[in-house]
């Protein structure tokens, strides 16, 4: 291995599974830098687990996180960008709103932003070990057709639990976010999360953002799941839209 070259990391130590409160359990791949990692959260029912999301996939999701052997499992895809749909052609059951799906079918590299943070050095930037057999030029996402398609207030039922479907453009134009209203968990994806949002996407919209960001400022979640970056609580959640909502002139 060359001087200042970082080690590859094997499939077996690729994801980590970290569990949270009220049947929720974080997947992730600790070693991308916060940034680009893809917090994927697994919420557990008594009929079936529903999946929010499916990280990069340079190994396979399914047969490395053993937790995803327990029960049929169905995926939501909040979003079709690289890094969280990476995984998805694993599962026999796919949501994403329809805004999204045709991504899905045809998941290649300039629609999903793939392109766009693969450039020549960034490498660095997105990990902070690679993973082994690691290709940038080679990365292609299967595809996966969505299964299934989910609109605003469609709601899931896992048997014990049910989570309502907001839709939350300006991220992207078929984003979707889940409030389970029992416990007051709001499963936010990429419109919000503890670090710095992306607006600047090819079909990101600004007035979908603050749009969906106001209107998220009306619930009364108990704990946020973004995303990115860890956990939050309802005060900085506020804290959060009210800052972007400042900046763009949009409160």
């Amino acid at each position: 291995m060359a001087k200042g070259q970082k080690k590859a990391v094997p499939a077996r130590d690729w994801y980590e599974t970290i569990p949270f409160a009220d049947g929720i359990t974080l997947i992730h791949e600790p070693w991308m830098t916060p940034f680009f990692r893809c917090n994927m959260w697994l919420v557990r029912g008594s009929e079936r687990s529903l999946l929010i999301d499916a990280g990069l996939g340079a190994f396979s999701l399914r047969q490395n996180v053993p937790v995803l052997g327990n029960g049929p499992v169905t995926l939501l895809l909040s979003h079709t960008h690289f890094d969280h749909i990476g995984s998805a052609h694993e599962f026999n059951e796919r949501l994403a709103h329809p805004i999204e799906a045709p991504i899905l079918e045809a998941p290649g590299n300039e629609a999903t932003l793939f392109s766009h943070y693969a450039e020549e050095g960034t490498d660095a930037e997105m990990f902070i070990a690679p993973p082994e057999g690691w290709s940038a030029p080679a990365y292609r996402i299967p595809p996966a057709p969505a299964t299934g398609l989910v609109e605003e207030g469609d709601v899931i039922d896992l048997g014990d639990r049910r989570l309502t479907v907001l839709h939350t453009p300006g991220h992207s134009p078929g984003h979707v976010s889940l409030f389970e209203e029992k416990t007051g968990i709001l499963i936010a994806a990429d419109v919000i999360y503890d670090g710095p949002l992306v607006t600047d996407c090819y079909h990101s919209d600004m007035a979908d953002y603050a749009a969906s960001l106001k209107r998220l400022r009306e619930l009364q979640p108990s704990i946020i799941h973004g995303g990115h970056f860890p956990s939050f609580g309802p005060v900085r959640y506020r804290q959060i839209i009210d800052e972007f909502l400042d900046a763009a002139g949009a409160r």
